[in-house]
């Protein structure tokens, strides 16, 4: 049983008053048409974020009905769920991100191809002939990335041509999504910062650098927004000196990851012609691509830790080392570095590895070689992180 509250407005008015359920089930049965049955219906609200209320009536649903199945979907939830009584402790959550690489590949069609992805623990030197199909398959998800209307396009149309319209209007229905629920927000600071931060991914942040014209409080708050938009994920920097790596965060020193990497391509204004010729891709935009790739693949999989993300910066002055993600699988922390190139270029990797001695293995994510070196494993970037 569906209810849909961004289609049909009206059946907000059902909340208003009485949310007991005895009073409620009976009219939810009539405007979805049918009987709802504890333990075999499963009642789904779509946009709840419209019905406040219906968002207040979970806890009644769990406390009366724990039988019945009830699965809530909406966008920006995190803004109203500040201005509301939320059931804490009685609804389970579950983030939805973009299509990940493999999600992308399944729904092209290319399980068998997926079946062969390697992972972090294959050594196993990739056959060219599939080196290249997964290659083809990374700069497409690069151009088109995860958000699903784009994949949907792209797989009936094979165009992109729609996978632009797409993103154009996904670029500009997003800042007026956030408008909407923080009307506090300016308009033209949401705007410059939302545009120059998929122009910043891998690069630590500076506060005037983002909207010179906006002081450095405004711009923490419109930054704080797309955080909670999901718009943005914050990469904060840590010594590593220990688990949890939050422990050792510095807050002051962060880079951001954006949302999906087709929209991240888009708002760039990198060609999508440029993308899939490149035989390269970390060299297509100072390497850029490839590391929202891989931060896109981490944060599916739960992040560095705890659904975070992760880098190291050596703290002394004059030291620009830095390592591109870190993280952690088994109580252990693994550096990750995304570059191509010999491993007598990876200083960063190479410091970080000497100035922490417990830490035995570090990775580098290249444009396709496969093989362990000393205490450095090289995997192609498309290598699945689980």
């Amino acid at each position: 049983v569906v209810i849909d509250f961004e289609k049909k407005p009206a059946v907000r008015k059902l909340f208003d008053e009485n949310l007991d359920l005895a009073h409620l089930l009976p009219l939810l049965e009539i405007e979805g048409g049918r009987k709802i049955i504890p333990g075999q219906t499963l009642l789904f609200f779509d946009e709840i974020q419209l019905c406040p209320r219906a968002l207040m009536a979970l806890r009644y649903f769990y406390e009366e009905k724990p039988e019945l199945h009830v699965v809530a979907a909406g966008s920006l939830l995190e803004f109203e769920m500040e201005k509301i009584s939320f059931p804490v402790g009685r609804v389970e959550f579950e983030w939805m991100y973009p299509l990940s690489f493999s999600e992308f590949l399944q729904n092209s069609r290319q399980e068998k191809l997926l079946a062969s992805r390697p992972r972090l623990d294959t050594d196993k030197k990739m056959p060219e002939y599939l080196h290249e199909k997964f290659l083809e398959q990374a700069r497409l998800y690069s151009v088109v990335g995860g958000m699903p209307e784009a994949v949907d396009r792209y797989l009936q149309n094979r165009s992109f041509q729609d996978v632009t319209d797409v993103h154009r209007f996904l670029h500009e229905s997003l800042m007026q999504d956030i408008l909407k629920y923080e009307r506090k927000v300016a308009l033209e600071p949401l705007r410059e910062i939302l545009e120059k931060i998929p122009r910043l991914v891998g690069h630590q942040i500076k506060y005037t650098g983002l909207s010179p014209h906006t002081t450095i409080y405004e711009t923490q708050k419109t930054l704080r927004i797309l955080e909670k938009a999901l718009l943005i994920h914050k990469i904060c920097s840590s010594s590593a000196a220990g688990l949890p790596l939050a422990l050792d965060a510095h807050p002051k020193i962060f880079k951001y990851l954006f949302l999906d990497i087709g929209l991240m391509q888009h708002i760039c204004g990198i060609p999508a012609t440029e993308v899939m010729q490149a035989k390269n891709l970390l060299a297509v935009y100072e390497g850029m691509i490839c590391e929202q790739f891989v931060g896109q693949e981490l944060l599916v999989v739960g992040g560095s830790q705890h659904g975070k993300l992760y880098y190291w910066v050596r703290s002394e002055k004059n030291s620009n080392a830095e390592v591109d993600y870190l993280f952690t699988r088994d109580g252990q922390i693994f550096p990750l570095e995304v570059k191509s190139g010999p491993s007598g270029k990876l200083k960063s990797l190479h410091l970080f590895l000497k100035e922490h001695p417990p830490i035995k293995k570090g990775y580098v994510f290249n444009s396709g070689v496969i093989g362990d070196e000393n205490q450095i494993a090289f995997r192609p970037f498309y290598t699945e992180v689980s």
